[in-house]
């Protein structure tokens, strides 16, 4: 799973031509656990876009950019524009349906 820095965040996902989806997460969070392996799962699936993470904890000028209050939250990305935000630990077809309506 790429992992996405406050370095990189710019040249992964601002400036990546496919539409790309940002789990926002940390290690102490349950959720977010519970949200990994769908998350990755959805990665393989779902070829057209792309899947990285960002830890809140090591990246927080990203997180504050994007005003994340709460975690997990994903936001998907459309030619370096939010196009959608997703909140929570859905199950994956929810998760997968939710993606795809905001591409």
């Amino acid at each position: 799973m790429l992992q996405i820095t406050d370095e990189s965040f710019e040249k992964e996902v601002l400036k990546e031509e496919k539409p790309v989806v940002v789990d926002f997460w940390a290690e102490w969070c349950g959720p977010c656990r519970m949200l990994g392996p769908r998350f990755e799962e959805l990665s393989k699936e779902m070829t057209n876009v792309k899947f990285g993470k960002v830890n809140v904890d090591e990246n927080q000028d990203t997180a504050g950019k994007f005003g994340i209050r709460s975690i997990p939250t994903m936001l998907v990305f459309k030619k370096g524009e939010v196009a959608g935000t997703i909140v929570g630990a859905l199950p994956k077809d929810a998760l997968k349906e939710k993606i795809e309506s905001f591409l």
